[in-house]
């Protein structure tokens, strides 16, 4: 019977970290997003920025925000544990393998961040968040979820880390967005979008794919096991409904923007996959492969509605729409789960509680997020500042922040 536990065990943990790779593997899925949707000149700084969320990412959740996500504490913050993951015990995992799966999930709600405050924020300042990502709001608001706080007492389900990860990021996008204000040149003196295209759509698009790769960690790692025909059909079964969900969302893009804009537009359907495979992420095991269509095409149509409304209404600058793919679709996810899960959701005749702990969760927790990156941000506008000068604005951040460009 030992000899049965140790081998399941094994497998468990060879697939966690399989998928613990394939999520790393997002990192440079996002670099090449972030660096083909912003121009040439600010490339090496877009690309030192996902570095930076990695390695800050992996050091301080080992020091300090492991800790505080899973370990015991309170429903509200994880107890202490510094340098320390052993604390995890009867798990069909190490420690070490919860460790650095969840390390991918941290440095990836960092990402996002930085997509939405391109091209005009000091390098320095762009740490300094990135940090407090890592030790102070994502570790705190997974650990009401994910490490058995006050939300999971409730019963709030975020698979993946639709709210979790990927709202919590839109989130603090946002409000950096906000108090940066837009770049140069972003909107005439009458109040008019005007475009600002990407140097590399090629990069942008490869980005995207190995996105979708990554995200077949993302979301079957999740189930944190492998072996047995339960855990075996979980994973397909979420497999299955996150590559539906990015399928619809992408080609619902491509129907809508050759309808409204006279042409398919490639840039808009790569950020349309991605609407929905976070759309999806919440509930990608527990709704059905035609409930999880159905999210890939609302987040699609959300996502091209959001762009134009952040920037054309709120004159609000997000070079990559980091806000509408991670941060509203995010929400719409974790609320359609709600609706679509077959067990529970409102569509099957659970009724209106599960949906209700859906929606307080995402409040809650988007709120957290919103809020304390706003202040931390603007704390740091009034004492430092955090938008580099006009003149380095103007010729790339790439040669004065970091002394080198991308393109010689």
């Amino acid at each position: 019977m030992e000899t049965v536990i140790s081998t399941i065990n094994s497998i468990d943990t060879v697939w966690v970290l399989l998928a613990a790779m394939l999520v790393f593997w997002m990192q440079p899925g996002f670099a090449l997003v972030e660096a083909g949707f912003t121009r040439s000149k600010n490339t090496a700084n877009i690309l030192m920025k996902n570095y930076v969320d990695f390695m800050v990412g992996s050091i301080l959740f080992w020091f300090i925000g492991f800790g505080i996500m899973h370990g015991s504490g309170n429903g509200f913050i994880g107890e202490l544990h510094l340098f320390d993951c052993s604390f995890i015990g009867d798990s069909n995992i190490p420690a070490e393998a919860a460790l650095i799966f969840q390390t991918m999930f941290c440095a990836t709600a960092a990402t996002i961040v930085s997509g939405g405050m391109a091209e005009r924020t000091k390098f320095s300042m762009y740490i300094v968040i990135s940090i407090a990502i890592s030790v102070l709001i994502y570790p705190i608001e997974g650990h009401w979820t994910w490490g058995g706080g006050w939300l999971a007492d409730l019963g709030f389900h975020d698979f993946a880390g639709s709210t979790v990860v990927h709202a919590v990021g839109g989130s603090i996008a946002l409000a950096g967005a906000m108090i940066l204000g837009p770049r140069r040149g972003k909107y005439t003196a009458s109040g008019k979008s005007v475009a600002i295209p990407g140097h590399n759509l090629t990069f942008g698009v490869l980005g995207v794919f190995i996105l979708w790769l990554g995200w077949f960690g993302f979301n079957p790692g999740s189930q944190l096991a492998a072996d047995g025909a339960e855990n075996a059909t979980a994973i397909s079964h979420v497999f299955c409904t996150t590559n539906m969900a990015a399928a619809v969302g992408g080609f619902t893009v491509l129907v809508l923007t050759w309808i409204f804009y006279g042409k398919p537009s490639l840039s808009l359907v790569c950020n349309g996959v991605l609407a929905g495979l976070v759309g999806i992420t919440a509930g990608c095991d527990m709704v059905s492969i035609g409930g999880s269509a159905i999210i890939g095409l609302v987040c699609g149509a959300a996502m091209l509605g959001s762009v134009a409304f952040i920037d054309k209404v709120c004159k609000v600058d997000d070079p990559v729409g980091a806000v509408s793919v991670h941060g509203v679709c995010g929400i719409l996810g974790t609320l359609m789960t709600g609706l679509l899960a077959v067990d529970g959701g409102l569509f099957y005749g659970g009724g209106w509680h599960f949906l209700g702990v859906e929606a307080l969760g995402v409040v809650v927790t988007v709120a957290w997020a919103f809020v304390l990156g706003y202040v931390i941000l603007k704390l740091l506008d009034l004492i430092w500042g955090i938008r580099v000068e006009p003149r380095v604005e103007e010729e790339g951040l790439d040669i004065y922040e970091h002394g080198e460009t991308a393109y010689n």
